[in-house]
């Protein structure tokens, strides 16, 4: 029986740690390596995304993962490839500005699919939340080490203020996030972080992910 309610908004707050995989800053680990340690570590989401990977590789990796996940009841979630996230039966589908627009997406997945929206404006945010997104994924925050081309310049806290003080859905902060700043970043709004370098580059991924999470439930704790 196929469950058509709606997402619970409650689930997506509750949420630490929103792994995006990077195959190139990985160290020469697979996507299916670095989500398979990270979820070790406590990782509530995996976002696989790679722009450059055939269909056919994309899809293969993201039906392992999809395993990975589910068997420890945790979020996976496909960057921009709508076909790859219904295939593979993903927990949920991101689109940036410049994917397939969130409000077409929202009529083609089912209501029980999460719908990510990324935001680098208050503009976008308000947007993504009228057009059906389920979360915001506002930043870049900080400056990134990453292998993004088009990846905008650091955009600081205060956009996590004003899309806190505008928007209802939860907001997941990215870009160039680590154990050092999440305080700032949840302390101006942010419900939890997207990591990709600190987490991914990281020699122990296992170990990083904890550290990260530890350090976000104790910044929680004192919120």
């Amino acid at each position: 029986m196929v469950d058509n309610s709606r997402v619970d908004i409650n689930q997506i707050k509750n949420w630490r740690i929103y792994l995006v995989t990077d195959d190139v800053l990985s160290k020469g680990r697979s996507h299916i390596e670095v989500a398979e340690q990270a979820l070790a570590g406590g990782a509530d989401v995996i976002q696989l995304r790679d722009k450059n990977a055939s269909s056919k590789k994309l899809y293969e990796q993201a039906i392992k993962i999809r395993e990975l996940t589910r068997s420890c009841k945790k979020t996976f979630i496909i960057n921009d490839r709508l076909d790859i996230a219904l295939a593979c039966q993903a927990d949920g589908l991101h689109v940036g500005q410049d994917d397939l627009p969130a409000s077409v997406a929202r009529k083609l997945l089912p209501d029980n699919m999460i719908l990510g929206v990324s935001a680098t404006t208050l503009e976008e945010a308000i947007q993504a939340e009228k057009d059906g997104g389920d979360y915001l994924g506002v930043g870049p925050v900080y400056e990134a080490r990453g292998t993004k081309p088009d990846a905008k310049a650091p955009l600081g806290l205060s956009l996590l203020t004003q899309v806190r003080q505008n928007c209802h859905i939860p907001i997941v902060a990215i870009g160039g996030i680590n154990p050092q700043n999440i305080a700032d970043v949840l302390h101006h709004g942010a419900d939890c972080a997207a990591v990709v370098s600190c987490i991914v580059a990281a020699d122990n991924i296992k170990e990083a992910t904890e550290y990260l999470n530890s350090t976000i439930q104790n910044v929680r704790n004192k919120l």
